[in-house]
């Protein structure tokens, strides 16, 4: 007789994943003491006006482990009270500048609050006394970072938008062929999407300006290389690229990542992910890096609120 292992009831010593939403309202200033007034209006523009700007910021922590014999990974009330006695408290209603001592550019190892530094000081405060496995940021709701646990690594993502229309069809094909494949979407005179277009780099954390990368820089190159291109066109007719690559939502999502992955680069970051959100049933998701990183598709998501 072959004896069956039982499940622990409660499902005791299972893995799981758990996440915990936090929010907290604060300002912060982009000004760096080394530089002039000049030269910090041009690098970091509105963000460098006195006295500063404020966000109402939404933090995600993902935690990993074991049930225990009461169903729980932790118990969440220990997990409210942990991040806001490390983090909300000391920040919500704060100017971050003078919030945290890492913080103080007065100093020469102090560095601005940014996005991605934010989170990666907020992991540090966090990781003692919760088993962390990842964080994500929200400054805004087109702009966040996530943070993974490398000691400088980060993942900054923008997100825009475009409005397009286009047809699928192949060439090759008759229009009778076409509807088989594509259905409605290959119906001659097209139709049209409002895309989202969500755009993440990967890079160290510089130990002065916090960012991974110049973001005004980077807003510039989405807005050159891809909005300005796309939007308000047929895509079909407007962009030679697809004039023979049929403008799926897979083969729009390919061809920003490949128009951006170089770009990228010579401002000193890497493209990890596009993520192009056709409508609100479809998406397609390129990450550009995955064999250089090793990690499965889903590592940054365990970041994203339901």
């Amino acid at each position: 007789m072959t004896e069956t292992k039982s499940i622990a009831r409660h499902g005791k010593g299972r893995g799981c994943v758990i996440t915990r939403r936090a929010c907290f309202s604060a300002s912060h200033r982009y000004w760096l003491p080394e530089l002039s007034a000049d030269d910090n209006a041009a690098r970091f523009g509105a963000c460098a006006l006195a006295p500063g700007h404020g966000h109402n910021y939404e933090l995600i922590v993902s935690m990993a482990g074991g049930l225990d014999a009461d169903g729980m990974v932790l118990n969440l009330s220990e997990v409210k009270h942990a991040i806001r006695k490390e983090v909300t408290d000391q920040l919500n209603f704060r100017f971050l500048n003078d919030a945290w001592s890492d913080f103080d550019v007065s100093k020469p190892d102090g560095c601005l609050p940014t996005t991605e530094a934010l989170v990666h000081r907020i992991w540090q405060r966090l990781s003692p006394h919760l088993p962390i496995t990842a964080l994500r940021l929200y400054e805004q709701p087109g702009l966040w970072a996530d943070y993974l646990g490398h000691p400088m690594d980060a993942f900054l993502t923008i997100r825009t938008h475009f409005a397009a229309a286009h047809r699928l069809a192949r060439p090759e094909l008759s229009q009778e062929e076409n509807d088989r494949i594509y259905g409605k979407c290959a119906r001659p005179h097209g139709h049209g999407h409002n895309y989202l277009v969500d755009v993440t780099v990967r890079g160290a954390i510089d130990p002065r300006t916090g960012m991974v990368c110049d973001l005004s820089a980077l807003q510039r190159l989405v807005d050159d290389l891809v909005v300005e291109p796309f939007d308000h066109t047929f895509l079909n007719k407007d962009v030679p690229f697809f004039a023979e690559c049929v403008p799926t939502a897979e083969n729009i999502a390919l061809h920003i990542a490949d128009r951006l992955s170089g770009p990228v680069g010579a401002i000193g970051a890497h493209l990890h992910k596009v993520r192009l959100q056709e409508s609100p049933n479809n998406a397609a998701e390129v990450y550009a890096e995955m064999p250089q990183l090793d990690m499965t598709p889903a590592t940054l998501e365990a970041a994203a609120p339901v």
